[in-house]
């Protein structure tokens, strides 16, 4: 697993103060967050790819300071957002998993392989010539899942990934991550879904108020919520 560490870590949107000199160390299989609407349990999560940089301290992967090392570290964590709309970016459903592959050094064949077998392990193989945007907010998602991890990276981070969904595809989500090899983070108000992971971490107010296992954290957050 990646060792993920915040040290003194804080951010701001304007003159809101989201993250507060937070110090944390991610090592885990899987992980949850969880908090409130504007809590910062998003902005956490995106500053370990470098989507978003701290105001103060540093983030690290396996030692990678990401402001310093964003490609590096890109390859090693792949992003799932709430909309898979905003991370589709070919027109078809195949070109849109192989587009990842096309910088890695690889051949047409290797990429046209991993590409196969991506589409076949998340049920897309008879959509591969389809247009990418008309396919159902389900599939979408899968497809959002096939071309991060048609990349092989060791960390798969998901803000809130079944949010739009209906509860049929947020339970075959859900069977993904638990099936995944790699380390998991995941962003989620549906607590259900992690109730068997390693550790889930409560923000409010870009603070900390538990962390340790999903009974207790996911007990704080709704005794917070009440």
């Amino acid at each position: 697993m990646s060792t993920i560490v915040f040290d003194g870590v804080s951010h701001s949107f304007g003159e809101r103060r989201v993250l507060r000199d937070l110090s944390l160390t991610l090592s885990e299989r899987r992980i949850g967050i969880v908090g409130a609407n504007g809590s910062g349990k998003s902005t956490l999560v995106r500053l370990i790819n470098g989507l978003i940089t701290p105001d103060a301290g540093t983030v690290t992967v396996d030692g990678l300071l990401v402001t310093k090392n964003a490609r590096e570290v890109r390859r090693r964590v792949g992003f799932i957002f709430t909309n898979p709309d905003n991370q589709i970016v070919m027109p078809t459903v195949e070109e849109d998993v192989a587009f990842s592959l096309r910088k890695r050094g690889l051949s047409a064949a290797e990429i046209a392989e991993r590409t196969r077998a991506a589409l076949d392990r998340f049920g897309l193989t008879a959509h591969a010539t389809h247009p990418a945007h008309r396919l159902s907010g389900g599939q979408k998602q899968l497809l959002a899942l096939a071309a991060v991890l048609v990349g092989e990276p060791q960390v798969v981070v998901a803000d809130e990934p079944t949010t739009l969904l209906d509860a049929r595809n947020s339970r075959r989500i859900a069977d993904l991550f638990r099936a995944m090899t790699q380390q998991v983070i995941v962003v989620t108000h549906q607590l259900d879904l992690l109730e068997d992971f390693d550790r889930v971490i409560c923000i409010e107010e870009g603070a900390i108020i538990a962390d340790g296992a999903p009974s207790v954290a996911i007990d704080a957050y709704r005794a917070l919520l009440a």
